[in-house]
């Protein structure tokens, strides 16, 4: 699937959904001068073929929640199904099989220590296909992927008339109840679901399901975002960096990768690897270019380690089928 060539209507509505999820498709075919149908049947076949979909994702930070990103190794015939069963949790985002496929990485976010501490001192270790586990806290991220210009193919004035007016952040503290989850796990599957199936789940009226996605989403605990395999948009040589970064240079490190096109996600981390980074290149020679040109560049760097991504179980939304 990830070698179908999106033309130019796809392409403007894969940016139009970057830009924002939940844009009304009549302001899309505004913008790409084409109908209001042709743009929903695009956005109907991008997804029924699996290439595509949006997805609410929460910023468990924005509650108070620990991000970590962790590294597992595996031996060879479990990798897998850890992985299989990593996706499935709630709380993991961007799990992905590396190198030889003995190697998982994924972020995880705990909403409280006795959360942390069961899974990585418990649930993990337990696991005796599980031969080595390194958990690194996120401290603050300089880039993310939903500010990634991977999707870029509007003019400026184009994409302009689809961003949402900057908002105030709502003032009062919020907190999330069962009605919320609830919500929250229909848009990690579709982020596109209609406030009518929303207020059935909640038991709500859909006027009261707006209103309370609007406060999340001002507060910056709800984005929305397109799940979209970098491969589909030309950059199927996908890796994940591990830099031990020089100290009192690892906030201007982590500026740097951060305006580098490549990079769709960079944190600083606590541990001996003190960044993290993923990158999205054309193919293995623009990765080598990469790594040998732009980050040896940076003399701040102490030492790299490089794992490429060889399979996706999951991104910012819901588990993602094997099919796609």
């Amino acid at each position: 699937m990830d070698a179908v060539t999106l033309d130019t209507t796809d392409s403007g509505l894969v940016h139009a959904l970057h830009i924002d999820g939940r844009v009304p498709f009549r302001t899309v075919a505004e913008v790409l001068d084409v109908s209001e149908n042709t743009v929903a049947r695009r956005y109907r076949r991008l997804r029924s073929s699996g290439l595509l979909r949006v997805v609410g994702a929460v910023n468990g930070v924005r509650l108070g929640y620990s991000s970590w990103t962790l590294r597992l190794q595996c031996t060879p015939d479990a990798a897998g199904a850890i992985a299989t069963t990593l996706a499935a949790r709630p709380d993991t985002s961007f799990v992905h099989l590396l190198s030889g496929g003995t190697e998982i990485s994924c972020n995880v976010q705990t909403p409280t220590a006795a959360d942390r501490d069961a899974l990585l001192l418990d649930k993990l270790p337990r696991t005796s296909r599980i031969t080595a586990v390194s958990a690194h806290l996120l401290l603050r991220a300089t880039t993310l992927p939903a500010t990634w210009d991977g999707a870029a193919w509007l003019s400026e004035e184009q994409a302009g008339r689809l961003r949402r007016p900057p908002e105030s952040p709502a003032p009062e503290p919020v907190a999330l109840d069962k009605q919320d989850r609830a919500v929250l796990e229909i848009l990690a599957r579709d982020g596109r679901a209609g406030y009518t199936e929303l207020a059935t789940v909640a038991g709500s009226s859909d006027s009261t399901v707006k209103r309370r996605l609007d406060t999340l989403r001002r507060t910056g605990i709800l984005t929305y975002t397109v799940d979209i395999s970098p491969a589909v948009l030309g950059f199927p040589a996908e890796a994940r960096l591990w830099m031990s970064v020089q100290p009192s240079q690892l906030v201007d490190v982590a500026q740097a990768m951060a305006g580098h096109p490549e990079v769709s996600f960079a944190a600083m981390t606590t541990g001996p690897s003190n960044l993290v980074a993923a990158v999205n290149c054309r193919n293995a020679d623009d990765l080598c270019r990469y790594l040998t040109e732009r980050v040896a560049a940076l003399d701040a760097i102490r030492s790299i380690e490089t794992a490429p991504v060889i399979r996706t179980l999951k991104r910012a939304g819901a588990y993602i089928p094997a099919t796609r």
